[in-house]
């Protein structure tokens, strides 16, 4: 072998080692639609404009309120008007109890006059009038293992039963405040990307109850226990602080106390976290009229309790269960396919939200993003092999019961494993739901035969700052209701912004909070993948389906 022909296979082998792992003809971008995208996404983007309707216009949009079925009604028309087909308002349920609020005022009167931040609590009845007193303090602590709290709530009922008739409580003790010694807002790094891009840790897997499961006390089985712990588990976890919650609650609404008072429980400054209120579900008991407020002012009332001299305030809360509809309803909208039509790309986002800001980053972003794609895709008129089909959602809020209800009627069964006629026709979901951050990348759910073919869709937007691919899961959104049937669902992975810091689930979460920029590159990204999903040859590959819950775990319903 000569040196030249030796040097000429070693340049070889050395350019094939540097090159991505190949993928099929088909999964190589259209460059050409991706530039029309974003030309469409960038100069001609009405993403705000769909924020503003949702939020200032329409927010907020508890599920079953009347903001949210203004907003849905709103996405009703506005895609219709852009000759989407298929639109409606699709209903499931039952859900439950609605809740509105149409006044709030809290204020200290005593021993100096000052205005409280605060928020009522949802499903947590009005005050029937201007509440004035001298709060007491009942200090109830609230901890991470479900038994320690059973235990110190028991100890609570004991030591208050009779005693809190008419009063008005502040539930929580002094809440400690740190000073502020980081930045509220961030973004990925490079670095913090390329940790995100690695696969999760693996741990020894952890024998767990399935019917009585228990978060265990060493802080490594605790990381086990969430790496390892099946839906079933999980929710069952969440289930018994549901319903020690609604004791709680129910506890004190038959003490006929007057007003109960609780501390934000993360973050300061004027911004409200509040705690769970009461239970959208018809059955549950409704609390005592309650509040949270923020930090800063619930500790001055406290210490003003605990020192003197007494505290008085004044408080009034105007609210209304809604209990005459307890179904509920999702919004669906098509761009029907001209070659296969009956099989399907989905893409969606929660139009529901807590109540308490606007719901601008939770979720009114996702959903403007997943709107502004379907525009796109229609403005454009793109050719599309497969039926797009956009869902937004209600009930994510109360345990993504809206998407769930959805995969159960035309999917499949996640507890029996039954699937329906649909299920095999579906190539992929793609949600969105972590703030108002641009896309970074995407979590793959553990699905490996999807890594190439997204690498290649992202290629056109590293230098919007796309390009990260993780096998990890991530929790908490409406695209677990369709991983939990064995189908793609994917959600994208998003800069954190202020989503924890300031806006998620808080009275701060508003129009002002979002980012136009990075919605307009979201929607064009959406909008790609949303594209080449429709026009691939095959549907996206699947991981193999999960297995059937124990049947003593199956809803008996």
């Amino acid at each position: 072998m000569t040196t030249i022909l030796r040097a000429a296979l070693w340049l070889g082998l050395v350019l094939t080692l540097g090159r991505p792992l190949p993928v099929a003809a088909g999964d190589s971008p259209d460059l050409e639609v991706v530039h029309r995208i974003k030309q469409e996404a960038f100069k001609r983007s009405q993403v705000m404009d769909h924020l503003f309707h949702m939020t200032d216009v329409h927010g907020p949009r508890l599920t079953n309120s009347p903001g949210y079925d203004a907003a849905a009604a709103w996405v009703v028309e506005t895609a219709r008007g852009w000759g989407l087909e298929n639109v409606a308002l699709e209903a499931w349920g039952p859900f439950g109890r609605g809740w509105s609020s149409t006044r709030f005022s809290a204020h200290l009167v005593e021993p100096r006059y000052a205005p409280l931040i605060g928020v009522p609590l949802v499903w947590s009845p009005g005050t029937g009038g201007v509440v004035s007193g001298t709060p007491i303090l009942t200090p109830l602590a609230w901890r991470d293992r479900f038994e320690a709290v059973a235990a110190e709530v028991e100890r609570f009922m004991e030591t208050w039963d009779g005693k809190l008739k008419g009063e008005i409580v502040l539930l929580r003790g002094e809440r400690h405040l740190e000073p502020l010694e980081s930045a509220p807002s961030k973004r990925f790094g490079s670095d913090e990307l390329g940790k995100r891009a690695l696969a999760p840790d693996l741990f020894e897997p952890l024998e767990i109850d399935l019917v009585e499961p228990r978060l265990p006390d060493d802080a490594h089985d605790r990381k086990r226990f969430r790496a390892h712990a099946p839906a079933p588990a999980r929710e069952a976890l969440w289930k018994r602080r549901r319903e020690l919650t609604d004791r709680l609650y129910g506890f004190l609404a038959e003490q006929g106390v007057a007003l109960v008072i609780h501390p934000a429980w993360r973050g300061d400054g004027g911004t409200v976290f509040p705690p769970r209120g009461g239970s959208h579900e018809a059955d549950a008991p409704l609390p005592p009229p309650s509040i949270a407020l923020t930090p800063e002012h619930y500790n001055r009332l406290v210490r003003l309790v605990e020192r003197g001299p007494a505290a008085r305030i004044e408080v009034e809360v105007q609210a209304r269960i809604h209990g005459d509809d307890l179904s509920a309803h999702n919004v669906v909208a098509e761009i029907r396919g001209k070659e296969r039509p009956d099989e399907l790309v989905m893409l969606g986002a929660h139009l529901d939200d807590v109540h308490y800001g606007q719901g601008s980053t939770d979720n009114a972003a996702g959903c403007a993003v997943m709107l502004e794609a379907m525009r796109i895709l229609a403005a454009l008129d793109l050719p599309l092999k497969r039926t797009v089909r956009m869902a937004l959602w209600s009930g994510e809020e109360q345990g993504l019961l809206g998407s769930r209800a959805y995969v159960e009627k035309h999917f499949g069964d996640r507890e029996t494993m039954a699937l329906g006629s649909e299920h095999a026709a579906l190539s992929a979901y793609f949600n969105l739901d972590n703030g108002t951050g641009k896309i970074r990348g995407v979590y793959l759910q553990e699905n490996d035969m999807v890594q190439p073919i997204f690498s290649a869709w992202l290629k056109p937007f590293h230098d919007h700052g796309a390009k990260t691919l993780t096998l990890r899961n991530t929790g908490g959104t409406d695209h677990l209701s369709f991983d939990a049937v064995g189908l793609p669902g994917f959600q994208f992975i998003q800069d954190p912004v202020e989503y924890s810091s300031r806006t998620h689930h808080s009275n701060m979460d508003t129009y002002d909070r979002a980012q136009a920029g990075d919605l307009m590159q979201a929607a064009a990204i959406v909008a790609t993948f949303v594209y080449h999903t429709a026009n691939r040859e095959e549907l996206l590959p699947r991981k193999p389906l999960p297995e059937p819950w124990p049947e003593e775990l199956r809803d008996a319903d």
